[in-house]
């Protein structure tokens, strides 16, 4: 959809270019195309100020102009150069592209140590990554820099294997390179395993510009469920983290695990979590991806996808919308030779997948569409049901989310919290980023309780929601 350009068509910037259209945008800068290919930032100029008093834009760089009564300034490139958001159009896709993006963080980051650049533009021509301030929440550093070179998965660059399986047009070497540029140190694995978290706390490596890096938590943390991320600990994550003592006792490797409830509210955060925490390389299987109307195609598809995860094993194997392939074979839906052999598929993979040291998560809405040979003990030993959310696990989601913007002194997010208590916890970020909107929509550079109160009353819940669930084992 074309934006609402501030400036028309054919106008001329004073340093030359000719705009053409307009690219992104955000509340205070639009990127545009311009006549020779190449592209143009234009900014209002309280934000060009900013960067300029931060010392990120020289004085003169970004040439001045007035438009409509507004004042602007802009700063443009040829086509050889990459100027966009960062994350958008501007992913690298060699090594000298990465080399500059490493070369643009850094320098950013030994200029200004901490403005938030998730939202930030990249001017590849000055080496620079230009923040724009908006009202979302922080994203740290490492992950910022990772889901850049990854090309938009959320990855911290400390999960080197990782983010190594994901960026596979470059060398570990290579890649090493480009993270030690930009200004982070690379963590070192035992094996190919997750680090222990005493040893990460040990040594807290120096960024470039000689801060302290944040030290890994003590145990893995979900904004909003408590009592999940309790279990993942215990039944996951210590086991991985403490594999000599479990061993020991005849424990190899975690269960299998199914997570089930109503849309929205958190397993597939969680799970997400969980491979962002643990480091280790993912693979999944999902309808749109390995379904076939042809007999014996979704079979093979489903043993690619669990070869592909035993060859990059410690790894994990993700299996979303599980009632797709494993419905009830004794259901009139289910009872063809095409269902029988998918179902018979995963029966043997399971089991062959954990020994392997592949972890599977699985997820559903319908858990009671699933055949009863699957959800027995030894194969999925863990079925969690992950309901909607409580009072407290809404007042802990919005501390989180609310906590990661400028917010007035006087909001009140127990307030908030009873009203939406028995909701989807992706109701309750919907209604943080609408606040958001509407604040900087109103001209704010805090967030008011009068926003969050709009927000809510704005969101209202929708057909099928029932209030005052818990959280349940199986």
């Amino acid at each position: 959809m074309a934006l609402d350009s501030w400036l028309p068509v054919k106008f001329g910037l004073p340093d030359g270019p000719v705009l053409r259209r307009a690219l992104n945008e955000g509340v205070d800068w639009q990127v545009y195309e311009t006549n020779d290919d190449g592209r143009a930032l234009v900014a209002k100029e309280d934000l060009a100020h900013r960067w300029i008093v931060a010392g990120l834009v020289e004085e003169g760089t970004a040439a001045p102009f007035s438009f409509g009564g507004e004042q602007y300034r802009a700063l443009c490139c040829s086509k050889s150069h990459k100027l966009a958001p960062i994350g958008k159009d501007c992913a690298p896709q060699r090594k000298s592209e990465a080399l500059a993006c490493a070369d643009a963080f850094g320098a950013t980051r030994r200029i200004d140590p901490e403005a938030p650049l998730h939202d930030a533009i990249y001017v590849e021509r000055y080496s620079r990554l230009l923040p724009t301030y908006s009202l979302t929440p922080r994203i740290e550093d490492d992950v910022v820099f990772g889901t850049w070179l990854s090309d938009g998965v959320p990855v911290s660059v400390h999960s080197f294997r990782r983010l190594r399986s994901l960026v596979g047009w470059l060398g570990e070497p290579q890649l090493a390179g480009v993270v030690v540029k930009a200004g982070f140190a690379i963590s070192k694995t035992d094996g190919g395993q997750s680090r222990k978290r005493s040893e990460t706390q040990q040594e807290v490596p120096e960024d470039a510009a000689g801060q302290k890096g944040k030290e890994k938590p003590d145990e893995f943390e979900l904004a909003g469920r408590p009592e999940l991320a309790n279990f993942i600990n215990e039944h996951i994550v210590d086991i991985i983290e403490n594999a000599e003592r479990y061993k020991a006792l005849g424990i190899d490797f975690p269960s299998a695990v199914i997570l089930h409830g109503p849309p929205g509210c958190g397993k597939t955060y969680a799970v997400e979590r969980l491979v962002e925490y643990l480091g280790w390389p993912s693979f999944q299987i999902e309808a749109s991806s390995v379904a076939s109307p042809y007999i014996h195609e979704t079979s093979k598809k489903v043993a690619e996808v669990f070869d592909q995860a035993l060859k990059n094993a410690p790894s994990v194997l993700v299996i979303d919308e599980m009632e797709a392939f494993l419905a009830d074979r004794q259901m009139g839906a289910g009872s063809s030779h095409h269902r029988v052999e998918e179902v018979a598929e995963f029966l043997r993979r399971i089991p062959e997948a954990v020994s392997n040291h592949v972890l599977v998560i699985a997820m559903t809405n319908r858990i009671e569409m699933i055949d009863p040979a699957i959800l027995r003990r030894g194969r999925f030993d863990h079925v969690v049901k992950v309901d909607m959310a409580s009072r407290e696990e809404v007042l802990a989601l919005l501390t989180k989310l609310a906590g990661d913007l400028p917010c007035e002194d006087d909001i009140r997010l127990d307030t908030l919290a009873s009203k939406l208590e028995g909701r989807p916890l992706s109701d309750v970020a919907f209604v943080i980023r609408e606040a958001a909107r509407l604040a900087a929509r109103a001209g704010k550079d805090r967030l008011g309780q009068d926003n969050l109160d709009q927000a809510a009353e704005s969101t209202p819940a929708r057909d099928g929601e029932e209030p005052h669930h818990k959280m349940g084992f199986i």
